[in-house]
């Protein structure tokens, strides 16, 4: 009996240390990023969605064929999906909606970094690296980077 009770007590704390609670200030992040990035961008195609979250400069970096980096604008980026919207490509549903598991939300100052799994109907697809400045008191994404599984 005092075994199971030992493992009892080790498998729940072991899940109490695992599990994310983040600060109202990290929630306020997350929340941006979920409804502009994995809402807005991502399966809904919703330019106000887009615009509330995303600084105009944004840019989605990444490195092509022989390593070469390419840029993407939250203009262009934004212009792909609206068009999905209006070939009724948006929303996003079942196997293929995308939804995000959020690792990691570290905030300095006026400086935020997310780091989450971003998953396509269950699938871990990419992991995420966002950057976010607060602009007054709105935090606006300014940057991505990524790594494909």
């Amino acid at each position: 009996m005092k075994k199971q009770i030992l493992i009892f007590t080790s498998l729940l704390f072991s899940s109490m240390m695992c599990a994310q609670n983040f600060t109202p200030e990290q929630e306020a992040v997350k929340n941006i990023v979920q409804t502009a990035y994995i809402d807005g961008l991502q399966n809904e195609g919703d330019a106000d969605k887009i615009d509330a979250g995303f600084h105009p400069d944004f840019y989605l970096l990444g490195i092509g064929e022989n390593e070469e980096m390419w840029k993407r604008s939250i203009k262009e980026w934004k212009a792909g999906a609206i068009k999905k919207r209006e070939e009724g490509k948006f929303p996003l549903t079942g196997d293929k909606k995308v939804t995000a598991e959020y690792k990691s939300i570290d905030i300095t100052g006026n400086a935020a970094a997310v780091k989450l799994y971003y998953y396509v109907g269950g699938k871990h697809i990419y992991t995420d690296y966002l950057s976010l400045y607060i602009f007054g008191s709105n935090w606006k994404i300014v940057n991505k980077i990524f790594h494909k599984l």
